[in-house]
C-alpha cells in the first residue's frame, strides 16, 4: 500500500515534470523559430538599411611582408557568420576588404586572418579582428576604413585559434 501511494505521487509529479520541460521546450523552439524567421525575411525582403564597412592593414612574419594571406570580412550572425568579401595580401603584406548587408540593426562586422607564420600544422592559424561600430557606413560603399595598422602574426593574439575548414 506505502508502494502504491509512493507510485502514484511520483507518477504524478514525473508527469508534472514532463509538461513543463516540453512547455519549456516548445518556448525556447519558438524563439529560435522566430529569430530565424526575422533573419529570413531581412535577407527575403530586403528589410533593413545597407550597411558598409572596410579595412586595411599590413601583415608581417618575423619583419617580412606575409605575401598570399588570406583573409575574409564577415558579418557576424547568431547562426552562421555571412561574407562579405575574401582577398589576399600582396607582395607587401598588404589588403583592403569592404563589403555590404542590409541588415535591420547595426551590422557586426569583424576580419579573420589565415595564416600559417611560424606554424608547420596542417591547418592555419586564425586570427579575428572586430571591426568598431564607427567604421560603419550607410550605404552600399563604405565612406571610412579601419586601419589594423601593421601586424606581425609570428606573435600570439588573445582568442586565436587553428581553423582547418576556411
Amino acid at each position: 500500500m506505502v508502494f502504491d501511494v509512493a507510485r502514484r505521487h511520483f507518477g504524478v509529479q514525473n508527469r508534472k515534470n514532463t509538461a513543463e520541460c516540453q512547455l519549456k521546450r516548445m518556448q525556447a523552439s519558438t524563439i529560435v523559430l522566430l529569430a530565424l524567421t526575422i533573419a529570413s525575411a531581412e535577407a527575403l525582403l530586403g528589410i533593413g538599411r545597407k550597411q558598409s564597412v572596410a579595412v586595411s592593414g599590413r601583415l608581417i612574419c618575423n619583419g617580412a611582408p606575409a605575401q598570399n594571406i588570406k583573409l575574409k570580412l564577415y558579418e557576424k550572425e547568431t547562426t552562421f557568420d555571412v561574407k562579405m568579401d575574401e582577398g589576399q595580401t600582396d607582395q607587401n603584406g598588404q589588403f583592403r576588404l569592404a563589403g555590404s548587408k542590409t541588415e535591420i540593426s547595426t551590422i557586426d562586422p569583424k576580419l579573420n586572418i589565415y595564416h600559417k607564420c611560424n606554424y608547420n600544422g596542417l591547418c592555419y592559424k586564425k586570427i579575428g579582428i572586430t571591426i568598431p561600430d564607427n567604421f560603419i557606413s550607410s550605404g552600399a560603399n563604405p565612406t571610412k576604413t579601419y586601419d589594423i595598422g601593421t601586424l606581425n602574426l609570428a606573435n600570439q593574439y588573445t582568442g586565436q585559434t587553428t581553423d582547418c575548414i576556411n
